[in-house]
C-alpha cells in the first residue's frame, strides 16, 4: 500500500533555496539533478523503510543523494506507519553539521 508524501514547509523553503543554490534554472545539468533528488522524494510513497536512519534519531530516516565528488544532499524524513505518511522534514548538505531532531510526535 502506498505512502503519501507530505513535504513540510521547511523542506519546501529548503528546496527552494536549493534550486537558486544550483542554478537550475540556468542550467540543465542542474536542473536534471534537481528533479532526481524531488523524484527520490516523490519515490518514498512506495518503499519508505529502504533507506537508513538518521544518526541524531531513531524515528527518522535519511535519502543520501548525489554522488562524490558533487555535493551530497540528506532528505531528513519520518515515516508514519499508522497514517500511511511520510513527512520531508528537512534538506540539507550533506557536510554539514547534525541538525537538532524534533521532538516526536
Amino acid at each position: 500500500m502506498a505512502y503519501l508524501v507530505n513535504i513540510t514547509a521547511r523542506a519546501e523553503r529548503d528546496l527552494a533555496l536549493l534550486y537558486e543554490e544550483i542554478h537550475a534554472g540556468n542550467s540543465s545539468a542542474a536542473r536534471r539533478w534537481y528533479q532526481g533528488l524531488k523524484e527520490a522524494v516523490l519515490g518514498l510513497e512506495d518503499a519508505p523503510n529502504i533507506w537508513p536512519v538518521t544518526h541524531e534519531a531513531r524515528q527518522l530516516r535519511q535519502i543520501l543523494y548525489g554522488h562524490r565528488p558533487h555535493p551530497v544532499y540528506r532528505v531528513i524524513y519520518r515515516v508514519r506507519k499508522k497514517h500511511k505518511t511520510v513527512d520531508i522534514l528537512h534538506i540539507r548538505h550533506g557536510s554539514r553539521r547534525r541538525f537538532k531532531a524534533p521532538e516526536a510526535k
